[in-house]
């Protein structure tokens, strides 16, 4: 089954896309220790929003050349009240490619100092030009990228056994059992979802490191979807469980447990399939929108949301416009994500598909 559905997704062209985008994406998130020019801690005070740098490839006489950038130098423009950067043509860096950088561990376990593309000791390369505090943008968005492209992904690990365990238990016993289990479930429901995540990432101690934080994140967020999607299973057992195969597991003595986990959930598959894919994108726009109100991942460690938090002043939006390139990368994740999870859904139930 996986495999047809994976051979007619791939013959979608805009599916195809997708996940072609998307594999890019996480690959480069899996390897951004190597891809960053600069480990993830890097910053330079002094190189405060520096555009990014222009890569040359011919030199002054045009003639072809090893690519070289220049750095920066900072000038204060006291008629205007405002700091400029000019390049530096003094001194060329030379671009080196799986060269010697800043040491790191890769993954976290592997102490390596290879970099897929960095400049000389004195050089700077800043490809997306660098935030407030001197950090090279480029690299906070993959390291970023780890924490915003994989929340959803551990909020479903949670959320999709709760639904539908609770779902698959309340639909096949029903009676009293099913109505008190589902007002419980609508009263879960009922909770404006984005404001109790405001009030309970306010509440959480300011002394807890990023990755406490991120990890009381993802269960908010299963706390919080599981009980729609466990009124949907619900619903989907009810329909299933007088099929003659359950009738059978019953005459020959099988448990409720078992006939609920062994021979009706997995008659679900197709839309968990769905649900699953078209769940990751609100988890995603949820950290990011925690992050960007400053209750998520905090600073110094980096997410796409609060890296776009920056450019939410009038005067970064038009005079540095590489802060917006978080909000770009959410925009296109999810809509990589949705692609895919509508096309699937058409593959499973044809008959949801608008001709």
């Amino acid at each position: 089954m996986v495999k047809d559905v994976l051979n007619q997704l791939m013959k979608d062209k805009f599916a195809r896309i997708a996940v072609i985008v998307l594999g890019i994406i996480y690959f480069a998130l899996l390897f951004a220790d190597i891809i960053a020019p600069y480990t993830k801690d890097f910053s330079d005070r002094s190189m405060a929003y520096v555009p990014p740098s222009k890569i040359f490839t011919i030199d002054e006489n045009g003639k072809f050349s090893k690519p070289y950038t220049y750095n920066y130098i900072r000038n204060f423009d006291g008629k205007n009240l405002k700091i400029t950067y000019q390049l530096d043509r003094s001194k060329k860096h030379y671009l080196k490619f799986f060269s010697q950088g800043q040491n790191y561990k890769f993954l976290g376990l592997i102490p390596m100092k290879r970099h897929l593309i960095t400049t000389d000791n004195s050089g700077r390369l800043y490809l997306l030009g660098t935030d407030i505090n001197g950090r090279d943008v480029f690299s906070r968005l993959l390291f970023g990228g780890r924490i915003s492209m994989t929340i959803g992904f551990l909020a479903l690990l949670v959320l999709f056994p709760i639904g539908l365990l609770y779902g698959g238990i309340s639909g096949y016993f029903g009676g009293k059992i099913d109505m008190i289990m589902m007002r419980i479930a609508e009263a879960v429901m009922s909770i404006p979802s984005f404001y109790l995540l405001i009030i309970l990432a306010s509440i959480l101690p300011s002394g807890m490191t990023s990755i406490q934080r991120f990890m009381l994140i993802v269960v908010i967020l299963a706390l919080i979807g599981w009980a729609g999607f466990a009124r949907v299973v619900r619903g989907m057992v009810l329909s299933i469980k007088n099929q003659e195969f359950v009738q059978a597991a019953k005459a020959v003595g099988a448990s409720d447990l078992r006939i609920i986990v062994k021979h009706i959930l997995p008659q679900t598959t197709s839309f968990v399939i769905v649900a699953m894919t078209l769940s990751v994108p609100s988890y995603i726009l949820s950290e990011s929108g925690l992050s960007f109100l400053g209750l998520g991942i905090q600073q110094p460690d980096a997410s796409w949301g609060n890296m776009l938090k920056e450019a939410q002043e009038f005067t970064n939006i038009v005079s540095r416009p590489w802060l917006l390139t978080p909000g770009f990368l959410i925009f296109i994740a999810v809509l990589c994500f949705n692609l895919i999870g509508d096309t699937i859904r058409d593959i499973l139930d044809p008959k949801s598909k608008v001709r």
